[in-house]
Formats: structure tokens, C-alpha cells, sequence
């Protein structure tokens, strides 16, 4: 079905292999991440991540040239999931592609991979045009565990996107640093509830004692959300 005339046919075909998880279905996917349809090329990237065969790794680097951005975005996620260090570079060059959607794709991709070299180039996409790669920059670099993260995480609490911010106290949550607490105990009093929720957990997550009689204060805030996140803080601590 994969040479069907039909390309929804292509494209259902791609997506169906990817669900059976058979690695009699790697080069047929392969031969149609050249297909002349964008979908059926999409699809065969997806699949590939979901069968995960190291196979795929080379043809999905050159996928991240493809002409079509849903291509390039399937291929930087496809490689996430593969985690095979062979991609890192290939995905740090993606997070300077034209289109936003490659650009939080190789972010994410990155943070799966777990590889230092993504380190300084998500610090720099924590600078990123749009709210969705920086988004992705913060919590590819909380995945990192680096500490060189920690001193660009704090700046960025000051994003004015308040989704970001949420994920970049997550993020300073996971590196465990105490550099990050006073500005994280002063956003339990920020105005917007998504902020003062992400600060709790990630209050809970520093481990510091320092954040105990600020969450207790936490626990009468207007916003259930928020206490819930204290109160998970509290136990955390």
C-alpha cells in the first residue's frame, strides 16, 4: 500500500507500519521518506521514530533538508526518539531552521538525546522568536541536567510569555540549583496563576527549606491550581 496511486492511502499505509512496530517495514519507510506527496514523507519519518531502528538514522538526517517543513519537524522529532548521538549536530543546525514548528522539533529532539553539545545552542534558543522553541529550549535543557542552564534559566523567569515561564521553573525544578530560589519564591506572588503554579513545583523540586514558610503562604492563593502545587511542594520538601 505504501505505492498505492492514492497518497492518503501512502500516508495511512506509513502510519499503520509505525503502529505494528515490525522491523520488516524500515526500508519501505525508508523509500518513502522520498515520496513525491509532504504527507506520505511525514508519515514515513513518524513511523520510523515509533519503530526506532538505527536503520533510520542517516535517511532521517537528510529528511531534515527536506524542502517541506511538516518534513523536517516529523524527521527532528523521528530522531528524538531514535536518541543516536549521530543526529546531534544535524538537530543543533535545525534549531536555526526558517520555520518555528523544525526549530521546537530539534529543540525537544535534543532534550531526548541527552547530549552536552545541545547545551549552549538551547541557551540560545531560549532567545527564540517564538513562545513554542523557547518553550521547548527550556525543557529540552531541564532533561540536560547542565549546569551551565541555570544562570540562562533565571533570565529567562522573565519571559513574557507566561507558558514559558511555567516550563522554565520546571526546568530550573530539575537542575536543582539554589541559585534559582529567591526568584522563584518572589513568582509565587506573580499575577498570573500559570507562574505561581509552575514556581511551586519547582520550589518542591530545589529540595531547599527555604521554600517552606513561602508554599504555606501558598496554600491560601486564589487559585486552587496553585495551592494544589504547594501543597505537592510541601510534601516534596
Amino acid at each position: 500500500a505504501l505505492k498505492d496511486r492514492d497518497s492518503n492511502v501512502r500516508q495511512g499505509a506509513a502510519q499503520a507500519l509505525g503502529q505494528l512496530g515490525d522491523a520488516r517495514a524500515v526500508e519501505p519507510l525508508i523509500a518513502a521518506l522520498k515520496d513525491r506527496d509532504s504527507n506520505v514523507r511525514q508519515g514515513a519519518a513518524q513511523a520510523l521514530g515509533q519503530l526506532r531502528d538505527v536503520r533510520a538514522v542517516e535517511p532521517l538526517i537528510t529528511a531534515l533538508k527536506d524542502r517541506n517543513s511538516n518534513v523536517r519537524q516529523g524527521a527532528a522529532q523521528a530522531l528524538g526518539q531514535l536518541g543516536a548521538p549521530p543526529a546531534v549536530e544535524p538537530l543543533i543546525a535545525a534549531l536555526k531552521d526558517r520555520d518555528s514548528n523544525v526549530r521546537q522539533g530539534a529543540a525537544q529532539a535534543l532534550g531526548q538525546l541527552g547530549d552536552a553539545r545541545a547545551v549552549e545552542p538551547l541557551i540560545t534558543a531560549l532567545k527564540d522568536s517564538d513562545w513554542r522553541v523557547r518553550q521547548g529550549a527550556a525543557q529540552a535543557l531541564g532533561q540536560l541536567g547542565d549546569a551551565r542552564a541555570v544562570a540562562p534559566l533565571i533570565t529567562a523567569l522573565r519571559d513574557h510569555d507566561s507558558t514559558v515561564w511555567q516550563v522554565v521553573a520546571q526546568a530550573l525544578g530539575q537542575l536543582g540549583d539554589a541559585r534559582a530560589m529567591e526568584f522563584l519564591i518572589i513568582a509565587l506572588r506573580d499575577d498570573n496563576w500559570r507562574v505561581r503554579q509552575g514556581a511551586a513545583q519547582a520550589l518542591g523540586q530545589l529540595g531547599d527549606a527555604r521554600a517552606v514558610e513561602p508554599l504555606i503562604t501558598a496554600l491560601k492563593d486564589s487559585d486552587w491550581r496553585v495551592r494544589q502545587g504547594a501543597a505537592q511542594a510541601l510534601g516534596q520538601l
